[in-house]
């Protein structure tokens, strides 16, 4: 038991564990036979099924609250968003070479979606936006200016800003916020002050270097404004990259085995040792 459990019970290093020894502590619910499943208080068959949405209980499976519809809604739109059908993205490569290989649809967008679990894409960005929108907020309440907040993530004097949220190593913009905003109208969800923020940030990012909000600042600021935390979030879209997976896998699983992007070893830009004669056997 760690020394801050320890503090927090006041009892000995093993009392915590003994007590669960053999058992199962449940708080969101399960199981009880020949009455109902239960989800957070809900009666799963009665209450959810049929009434609430997929993302609504997913909601609730990751927090505790059952948010409302249009929430639920708006998710089922940013879900769409973030997992395309194209094999060149990392993740969806997998996918296809699962396909290729005859592996099963589960090993397939499995290996696909821990493949996303990385701070360069996917959904581990999510977590450092999301820490970034609240930090600068809390700094502009603090009296600090959008510009000076942009200025300190500068990593070196005369350096770009660098803000997860921001910018995109390939295009210009990100066309998947407009579309966002347009789900976020249609289901009449107002501006809040995270989300206003970073639409502050991003006009001085797009005067000075360039540079704008891409989907993760955008999904981030939004859900703090909805009242989601950073762990939430990070949670929440664990395995937001799987459609795109299951398409790929298809895709490839459907022709002839080993045809995804096949190569010849003269496609291998080779940089190690030179070839060595092998001596014969005296």
């Amino acid at each position: 038991m760690s020394s801050l459990k320890k503090r927090e019970t006041g009892r000995s290093d093993t009392a915590f564990w003994e007590e669960r020894r053999g058992k199962i502590f449940a708080s969101r619910g399960g199981w009880v036979v020949g009455e109902a499943v239960y989800n957070s208080g809900y009666s799963m068959m009665d209450e959810l099924v049929g009434r609430a949405s997929f993302f609504q209980v997913l909601v609730l499976n990751v927090t505790g609250r059952l948010p409302e519809r249009r929430l639920g809604d708006w998710l089922d739109a940013v879900f769409i968003c973030m997992s395309w059908p194209d094999a060149r993205i990392w993740c969806n490569q997998i996918g296809s070479l699962a396909g290729t290989m005859q592996a099963s649809p589960v090993a397939g967008v499995s290996a696909g979606v821990l493949a996303s679990d990385s701070p360069m894409y996917g959904v581990t960005p999510l977590v450092a936006a999301s820490r970034f929108i609240v930090e600068a907020l809390r700094q502009k309440k603090q009296g600090l200016s959008v510009e000076a907040i942009v200025e300190g993530q500068k990593r070196r004097p005369g350096a770009k800003p660098v803000i997860v949220g921001y910018a995109r190593p390939i295009a210009t913009g990100d066309g998947r916020i407009p579309a966002m905003v347009r789900v976020a109208d249609a289901l009449d969800f107002a501006v809040g002050e995270h989300l206003a923020l970073a639409f502050e940030i991003e006009k001085v990012l797009l005067t000075q270097y360039q540079e704008t909000m891409n989907i993760a600042g955008y999904i981030t600021a939004f859900l703090c404004d909805q009242g989601f935390t950073t762990t939430e979030i990070y949670r929440l879209f664990s395995v937001l990259v799987n459609a795109g997976i299951h398409a790929t896998y298809v895709e490839a699983a459907d022709r002839p085995p080993e045809s995804f992007f096949p190569l010849q070893c003269e496609d291998i830009d080779y940089q190690g040792v030179s070839p060595r004669v092998v001596p014969e056997k005296g």
